[in-house]
């Protein structure tokens, strides 16, 4: 039997490769002689580097970049196995979890960090930079990331605006002068891992849905979606597109309209680029089996998370899907209309989060043996069902 194990990360807790480890300990301990090929999986949010660096062999790098509010952070990006691929996490230089709750303020914060690992990347040679831009604690419209590689903002006076600029200062910028960005932006290949289409602006825009959850009061979101209704004339004017209705713009507080406007690049679900990179459906075409999970699964798994990717690329193959979560939402089944065939969960009884996280790998062990045991009892059972179908011999 040919098993595919691809699971997404456990957050805070086990690495995507390390779930699926301890899932086939489990298989073994049933079927020793199965062949079990582990694929790190990941939705291009948290856990997308180290989930594809592992999966193509490749290395982390680490640097030290200017933090959401102008402080210095150690961040990390990876660089594939073919040594020609970026993957930037703008969590890790620009993400909410980096600012203390009482210091979140987004008219503040900042992607002038993201933009640094872009370029650090960039000279390292890479062809290809793909960026998630799930977590920001930003809406500077990628203002702050396009200074990082060279793009000057202009005030009224004609001087230019500070370096980390943020969504407070958007409406201080008159002009854009692009002449100096980076050139080898644009003779990469950037592409945006991201799975919400918010326009920059307006009711569903980036400061109106995104930015009460990073600290900004009512007033605040007010002024910076005014600003970025003011960014996104200006970049109209610049790049003779508008940007301001453009799906998927306002991801990340506006980091998305920055990166299509200054690096030229392409929005993509997060879920389908790691399948790509990570030749799931290669692996799926002789598969008899998929595993697959994450840390929770609901309902909400179905959409364009994980579990759900997995299955949608198993179902092509015809290939029946088991999803394992560290725990099961009462509305999990609504799973199963969306590709995955059944569900179960690594916690065998009650447990507090921190004793589930602590021996995370045992319950995932325990989890992977029974649901195989299961699956055994049911090929007894169909085996049976056969039997009894035979005519018994005069």
């Amino acid at each position: 039997m040919k098993i595919v194990i691809a699971p997404d990360s456990f957050k805070e807790n086990l690495t995507s490769l390390q779930v699926a480890t301890a899932i086939e300990r489990g298989i073994k301990r049933v079927l020793p002689n199965a062949h079990c090929v582990k694929i790190p999986m990941a939705d291009g949010g948290e856990g997308t580097v180290q989930s594809l660096v592992d999966a193509t062999g490749g290395r982390i790098i680490r640097k030290k970049v200017t933090g959401p509010m102008g402080e210095p952070v150690n961040a990390r990006f990876g660089l594939l196995g073919d040594g020609k691929t970026a993957v930037i996490e703008m969590a890790q230089a620009s993400g909410l979890p980096l600012v203390e709750k009482a210091k979140r303020d987004p008219s503040k914060a900042t992607t002038y960090g993201t933009g640094e690992l872009i370029r650090y990347a960039l000279h390292r040679g890479v062809e290809a930079i793909i960026v998630g831009i799930g977590g920001s604690a930003t809406v500077d419209g990628g203002a702050g990331m396009a200074q990082a590689l060279g793009v000057r903002f202009m005030d009224k006076s004609g001087g230019p605006l500070a370096e980390g600029a943020s969504g407070g200062s958007l409406n201080q910028i008159w002009a854009i002068d692009s002449s100096g960005l980076d050139p080898r932006v644009r003779r990469s290949k950037v592409v945006i891992a991201c799975d919400v289409n918010n326009p920059l602006c307006g009711p569903r825009g980036a400061a109106r849905v995104f930015g009460p959850q990073k600290g900004a009061s009512p007033a605040m979101v007010k002024l910076l979606d005014d600003n970025l209704r003011h960014f996104a004339t200006l970049l109209q004017k610049t790049f003779e597109k508008d940007f301001a209705k453009l799906p998927g713009a306002g991801a990340a507080g506006g980091l998305g309209a920055g990166l299509v406007a200054f690096a030229g690049a392409k929005m993509k679900r997060g879920i389908e680029l790691v399948v790509k990179i990570t030749g799931l459906e290669r692996e799926l075409k002789d598969a008899d089996l998929v595993i697959t999970g994450e840390g929770r699964v609901d309902f909400q798994t179905a959409f364009g998370k994980t579990p759900a990717g997995v299955a949608e690329a198993a179902r092509r193959s015809k290939i029946p899907v088991i999803a394992i979560g560290g725990g099961l939402a009462d509305d999990a089944r609504g799973v199963f209309e969306h590709g995955i065939d059944a569900l179960a969960s690594a916690a065998a009884r009650d447990m507090d989060l921190a004793e589930a996280m602590r021996l995370s790998r045992v319950h995932l062990e325990n989890a992977a043996e029974r649901v195989m045991r299961l699956l055994l009892v049911g090929a007894k059972l169909g085996q049976r069902k056969q039997a009894k179908k035979k005519p018994r011999g005069k």
